[in-house]
């Protein structure tokens, strides 16, 4: 009898330690705190500044439509609708920190936020090429948020974000999701900066990731989920399945024993 109940209590523990709990499922959790809202600390969101391989919108309009053609990249007059697109029209930075403009030649923009260069190429043109009365107009954006995540994400790959300002739950979204086996609490970012590449990692079940300045996407960020133990065990992620898996073994078990008392 020893034995039998040694044996239910094993099967037990099996199918309770293999089962994904809602814990590790739900996203931000307050751990037992009563507050409604959290207050981010706004020098986590500091400005980004230009990288090498960064892409570069940088469009230059005054009153003479003629005049600004020259500033343009190409002849091209079709919109920006995709990323092939912004790779062939847009300014790339290159290892020296540089973007080449035409008429204005080489711009170094390495460190520098997007408002910063902005600022620049407009001085620039008003003291070479234009008087006040111009009315030229500079505009500086990032072309698009691109990152690649992979491991345990439903749409591993690298995807772009049109937006100016982006998270990792939007990386995440954009993705389709974390998988059921995926470590909610050992996300990996991977970020380059200008004296190499660094490893950051974020709890997303914890509340507290929201003041993490690795919540904030940067361009070029790799994301890597990494999985549960429970993948590796291979007894199932939800209740139903781990069940299955118990029933199965101990049909197999059953029939081993019938089988040595013949």
């Amino acid at each position: 009898m020893n034995k039998i109940n040694l044996f239910i209590f094993f099967i037990l523990l099996l199918f309770l330690s293999s089962c994904v709990p809602t814990k590790d499922l739900t996203y931000l959790q307050d751990n037992g705190q009563i507050k409604d809202s959290i207050v981010v600390n706004q020098s986590v969101r500091k400005p980004y500044r230009v990288q090498t391989n960064d892409i570069l919108m940088i469009n230059i309009k005054t009153i003479d439509p003629k005049v600004s053609t020259m500033f343009k990249p190409s002849d091209r007059t079709q919109s920006i609708n995709n990323e092939q697109t912004l790779f062939f029209e847009g300014y790339t930075v290159d290892d020296h920190g540089n973007v080449r403009i035409p008429v204005l030649g080489e711009i170094n923009v390495i460190g520098k936020t997007t408002e910063e260069i902005r600022i620049l190429i407009e001085k620039r043109l008003l003291e070479e090429y234009f008087n006040i009365e111009a009315n030229l107009f500079v505009s500086v954006k990032i072309a698009g948020m691109r990152y690649t995540i992979n491991g345990e994400i439903k749409a591993p790959g690298t995807n772009t974000l049109f937006v100016e300002n982006a998270t990792i739950m939007d990386a995440i979204s954009n993705s389709g999701d974390i998988t059921m086996t995926g470590d909610r609490k050992n996300v990996i970012v991977v970020r380059q900066y200008p004296h190499g590449v660094e490893m950051h990692k974020i709890n997303l079940l914890d509340k507290k990731a929201l003041e993490s300045p690795y919540y904030y996407l940067q361009p070029n960020d790799f994301i890597l989920v990494n999985p549960l133990k429970q993948k590796s065990w291979g007894t199932g992620t939800t209740g139903i399945q781990s069940l299955t898996t118990i029933i199965s073994v101990l049909s197999l078990v059953t029939t081993i024993i019938v089988l040595m008392q013949l």
